[in-house]
């Protein structure tokens, strides 16, 4: 029975083709896309169904294959987006969750930092504490000098994972965590509060019970050598938090972990430790362990106004038969994490779409209901999930660190997986659900989106046009006037019962997004992902309170966002109000830089991009088989560029000016068109500030590939217009 049969092409949104197609789907040479959707989800459904010949030899494979490709393009499970853009395919590898461990030795860090460009190449992210590494200045006995401290070692892995570029889809991202107790606590609190420090780190401090015990008792703490175990000193727990609340309330980081909840929680205590989580927080991982996530689209099971519990446990049970047998057909990118993962294979089943399935049941996100819904759909979908692990391991064995773990007893004879829930981010893989992204509130209720001929479409979410529409008072000018403002709870004519229903990150208090999160954490194995919104005018006050409710509530972890901070940190806030005119700063004598060859329908472009000790300062080119108007146009081009650059333009601005310019003759180039000249210059533009600037774009709510607005998720950054994700 051919896949295509099974069921009608998946209802993509035009959203989802460009992410698709951009991100996905196969490319030859020339950067030219083969695949369809379809033939993308018959790829993924046919690799993952080949694991049941390891079980039983006279499977049907083709069957399994069918239920799979039902699965995906129905949309009610979409997996993440290494198993997509992998699977069937020659890399293989199909895991997004990686933690490495880092000893205190040069030789553990260093071998770390090979086996973090292994996995970035591969398409992962990675997770490491680094609090066993010895603090600054101590003793190295080997050599009778000092250590440099773990801060430094993170810079090194920082330059690493932004030299590798992963496989050209997706960029590599860290979790850097140092426990709360180590000597250099301090200092790694404020490590990210210069944006021009580990741009490819989110951070978290590793939070013990003992630690907030003494904090809300106004006591002390022991700060501990991790090399010797002895007390380096004591601090008064208070100052130490308020440090925290205040770094994060400057530019969000650092998030915290809640280390001892997470090791409560722990199956397989008798392995080991867990120290870290993958780069977003919502998958503590043992040294060398992976995990394989996938995500319900709640919205498929909306019917009538109610959810369809029996239609949610039937998707349960065949996405946990898809995630186990993902491990099996993985391709890991080192033997220690093959064997780590296969040992507990762990899985972690989550959901996306619950803004959504809360508007369609007439349900406010603020509000108890939504509290109740929230434990209501993850319990079901914790206990359906831990019985189709049951039934799996019936027919195909237990993990094989069963034996010890915290299932190991009478009344659970039987478990597939450690875990099998994890509430993860879902930035791309939501835009190709057409859904809201995981447990987050809505982004916008209207936004204009960016399309690749730099043309803004306007986007209304689906069910506020079809409400607004049935009750007569729908325009298209009203919903660019939604669009500018980002809510609708201000905006005449729009009744009270819409404003309290259709309510936007922004327009819910922060203790509601927690209380959200709690909910879901409950009935959740391991974490879960999601972002606080703050508005700019929250006070540290606020994020302390938040912090605490998250730790009473038994989350795993909290990541902050007050809504135009990093701006602030980037812009350097005094500034004076609107200055008439602006002088470039002179060219220097020396500057430094490099040249870039750009393909272009008029020929070979080449594109020097210098920087002064203050920043990039110019660019020009040069096309030597053109002359006359092509080539004045593209010194005129490169001036302005250089004028706007020395006059302290931000890039990002000039290349919204510029890129997505198009001219008669567009040509490939590694995988991307190229417009014209000016698009090409851009994308060379673009290019050379990845390295310290691709972060700053983006915390500054622009997207670096497309200019769009991005949002902040569960401790990462999405353009929901692109794709784009600092994350992957």
């Amino acid at each position: 029975m051919a896949l295509q049969q099974v069921v009608d092409s998946p209802a993509l949104t035009e959203n989802a083709l460009v992410v698709l197609k951009k991100r996905y789907l196969k490319k030859n040479d020339y950067g030219e896309v083969v695949e369809t959707p379809e033939e993308m989800f018959h790829r993924v459904a046919k690799a993952v169904a080949g694991a049941e010949l390891t079980y039983d030899p006279q499977a049907d494979m083709d069957e399994v294959a069918a239920r799979f490709y039902g699965l995906m393009t129905r949309l009610e499970l979409v997996p993440n987006s290494p198993t997509l853009m992998n699977a069937g395919r020659e890399l293989g590898q199909l895991s997004a969750c990686f933690v490495l461990p880092v000893d205190d030795s040069i030789e553990s860090i260093f071998e770390a930092i090979k086996h973090t460009a292994m996995i970035h190449k591969s398409g992962g992210g990675t997770g490491f504490s680094f609090s066993r590494v010895r603090p600054e200045n101590d003793k190295v006995l080997s050599t009778q000098g000092v250590s440099s401290g773990p801060i430094s070692f993170m810079t090194v892995f920082d330059v690493a994972t932004e030299t590798i570029k992963q496989g050209g889809t997706r960029r590599g991202a860290n979790m850097g965590i140092l426990r709360i107790d180590h000597p250099d606590a301090e200092a790694f609190i404020t490590a990210k509060t210069d944006n021009e420090k580990f741009n490819n780190f989110n951070i978290s401090v590793a939070v013990t019970d003992k630690f907030m015990q003494a904090m809300e008792e106004g006591g002390e703490y022991d700060l501990l050598n991790p090399r010797t175990g002895e007390r380096a000193k004591r601090l008064s727990a208070g100052e130490i938090f308020e440090k925290i609340v205040d770094s994060a309330w400057r530019n969000g980081e650092p998030g915290i972990i809640f280390l001892d909840s997470i090791n409560r929680d722990n199956p397989t205590p008798h392995i080991g430790e867990i120290e870290s989580t993958n780069p977003c927080g919502e998958q503590p991982l043992l040294p060398y362990e992976s995990c394989n996530l996938g995500s319900i689209n709640l919205t498929k099971v909306v019917e009538n106004g109610q959810v369809n519990f029996d239609k949610l446990k039937e998707i349960v049970w065949t996405s946990v038969h898809f995630l186990d047998n993902v491990i099996d057909v993985n391709r890991y990118p080192l033997p220690q994490i093959e064997e780590m993962t296969k040992a507990n294979r762990k899985i972690g089943l989550g959901v996306m779409g619950f803004a959504d399935l809360l508007i369609s049941l007439g349900i406010p996100y603020n509000s108890e209901d939504a509290i109740e819904m929230a434990e209501r759909i993850m319990s079901f979908i914790q206990k359906e999930s831990q019985a189709a692990s049951a039934a799996l391991a019936k027919k195909r064995g237990n993990f094989p660190n069963y034996p010890g773990s915290v299932f190991d007893k009478p009344d659970t004879p039987f478990m597939r997986n450690a875990t099998t829930t994890t509430i993860a981010p879902t930035g791309t893989i939501s835009i190709i659900a057409g859904t809201s992204s995981g447990i987050e509130p809505i982004f916008a209720v209207s936004f204009l989106r960016k399309v690749l001929d730099g043309q803004e479409l306007l986007e209304v979410h689906p069910i506020f046009r079809e409400v607004s529409q049935q009750r007569g008072f729908y325009s298209e000018e009203l919903m660019k006037e939604i669009a500018e403002k980002g809510t609708i709870q201000e905006i005449e004519g729009i009744s009270e019962d819409m404003k309290r229903l259709f309510v936007t990150a922004h327009d819910i208090k922060p203790e509601w997004h927690i209380r959200i999160q709690g909910a879901f954490q409950k009935y959740t194995d391991n974490a879960v992902s999601k972002t606080i919104n703050f508005p700019h005018s929250a006070t540290r006050e606020d994020v302390r309170e938040a912090y605490l409710l998250a730790y009473h509530l038994g989350c795993k972890g909290l990541t902050i966002y007050r809504d135009g901070s990093r701006d602030q940190q980037v812009l350097n806030i005094q500034r004076k109000p609107e200055p008439p005119q602006v002088a470039p700063r002179p060219r220097p004598e020396r500057t430094y830089g490099v040249t870039q060859r750009m393909n272009t329908g008029c020929g070979k472009l080449y594109v020097t991009l210098n920087r002064d000790d203050m920043g990039i300062c110019e660019v020009f080119a040069q096309m030597g088989k053109a002359g006359g108007c092509a080539n004045s146009q593209i010194e005129a081009t490169g001036r302005l560029i250089s004028l706007a650059l020395r006059s302290g333009i931000k890039p990002e601005s000039i290349l919204k000016q510029i890129m997505g310019i198009r001219c008669p003759s567009p040509v490939w180039q590694e995988g991307e068109m190229v417009l014209s000249c000016s698009d090409a210059m851009a994308k060379a533009l673009n290019e050379y500030c990845q390295s310290g600037f691709t972060h700053m774009v983006a915390e500054m709510g622009a997207c670096p590939d497309c200019g769009a607005t991005v949002e902040h998720e569960g401790g990462c950054i999405v353009c929901r217009s692109c794709g784009f994700s600092r994350c992957g």
